[in-house]
Order: structure tokens, then sequence, then C-alpha cells
């Protein structure tokens, strides 16, 4: 079971804090959202979460270990990243890319092993890119590219999951698709860290709520006690009621005029 915690992490730059120390502790199995408006840190902070930042203040540890001094092979087999808006230059096939999401896992040597081919196919078809396999990545559309990225970052099942924004130009399918996939990942057991903006699909599929502001947590919790209408005016400055339905929760947007 993968414990992250987080310890007064902050992150500087040209003096001001992006992330002012966040400190925050989550365990599998669980999908936490992470929200807030633009420029409140969740980006610096997901990279810090994962290892790839060296926040100047604080630190962060996955089941008691320090991420920055974990062998990075170590590391990489155990977490999966999707940066925001990833990309991929390469005119490589789209069943390659999302074979490079194994790469910690293969022998130095040869090629895929029959069941890593088959995880690939596998990961292919749930989102939706079955049809596109030898289709050079260069040529897909903006949503195909970032459903083929999210493939690749859960195509070896790591126990922790790290997505800034995966669902960002996504059509309404795809992004039901895709929140659909991380919420099967977190009930398989895995810890499932996700930046969203949709504010409606935090409330409905995360567990528990991190939500940013100026760099700094002002909620920490379980959602549906912390995704409130006073949170959202607090973070976004807009109106809103939290109803629940047959799916969960819901947030309905109050027009102010």
């Amino acid at each position: 079971m993968a414990i992250l915690e987080a310890s007064g992490v902050s992150v500087l730059r040209g003096g001001k804090a992006i992330v002012d120390d966040v400190s925050a502790s989550w365990s599998a199995p669980g999908l936490v959202g992470v929200i807030g408006p633009n420029g409140a840190g969740k980006s610096t902070l997901l990279l810090a979460l994962a290892g790839l930042l060296r926040p100047e203040k604080g630190a962060v540890a996955l089941d008691g270990a320090p991420v920055l001094g974990m062998d990075r092979r170590a590391l990489a087999k155990r977490r999966g990243y999707l940066p925001q808006n990833a990309r991929c230059e390469w005119p490589i096939s789209v069943e390659r890319v999302v074979a490079l999401g194994l790469t910690p896992i293969l022998p130095a040597f040869g090629d895929l092993p029959a069941s890593e081919k088959s995880r690939v196919g596998e990961m292919l078809a749930l989102c939706d890119l079955a049809a596109k396999r030898e289709q050079s990545v260069t040529t897909l559309s903006g949503g195909e590219l970032a459903r083929a990225m999210l493939a690749r970052a859960m195509v070896g099942d790591p126990e922790l999951l790290i997505a800034d924004e995966p669902i960002a130009g996504l059509d309404p399918k795809h992004a039901l698709d895709a929140m659909h996939r991380l919420r099967d990942a977190a009930a398989r057991g895995r810890l499932v860290i996700v930046a969203l903006h949709d504010l409606s699909l935090a409330a409905r599929y995360a567990d528990r709520i991190l939500a940013l502001k100026g760099g700094r947590a002002v909620a920490d919790g379980p959602t549906g006690e912390v995704f409130t209408p006073g949170l959202l005016k607090e973070l976004f400055e807009i109106d809103a009621r939290i109803e629940r339905d047959e799916a969960g929760l819901c947030v309905r947007f109050v027009d102010a005029a």
C-alpha cells in the first residue's frame, strides 16, 4: 500500500513561493483531486510529489523513503507521472509511445515480452486508440495525443500515479472514460493524484480533495466534507451549489447576474 507524504514543501521561483509550506499525507487506495485557480501551484506541487523537482524547503516521502533519494529506475517502477500538455515530437507509432511507459520494468535488451505486448494492446483499447496503433503519434489530434499519453502513464500499472490535467482537451466521452480509468486504478488499490479544473468531475470521482490557492493548501480532506460552496467561493470567486444525485456529488453554478 503506497503512502505519500509531503512535509512543509515549498518551491520558490524568483524569490516568490510558488508552493508554500504544503503538508499532506495520502495512502492507497484512493483518488485525490488537486484543485485550485490558475497559478495556484498545482503543477509545481505535482512535480515535487513525483520526485521530479527538488523543493527549497520540506520533503516528499513514499512509504517513508525520501523520493529524491530513491534510485531513479526503482522510483519509475512504482510511480507513473503524466505532465500537463504532454508532447511527443518523434514520428513513432502510437503503440511504441504507449510501450515507453513500460521502460522501467523491461529487460535492457530484446523485444517486448508477450505479456507486456498484451498489456499495451489492452491500454490502447481502453483509451479508444486501437485503430491508431500503427499511426505516427505526430499525426494525432490534441485529444488523441492526450489519451495516448495517459495510456503510457498507466500501462505499467504503477502503485502511485500522478497526473496533471489528464482530461484537458478531451471531449466529454473521452474525459469520462479517462476518469473511469483513473477511478478503476484507485479501486484496484492504487494511489492516484490528479490535478483537475473540471470541478464536477473532481467532486464526482475523487475520494479526497487538496485545494490550493496562492501556493498554500486551504483544504485537505474527504471530498464530501471539504468540497463546499464556501471553498469554491474562496478559490474561484464563484457561486455554486453542491448537490448529490444517483451518480454522486455534482456542482451547480449559480449565475450571479
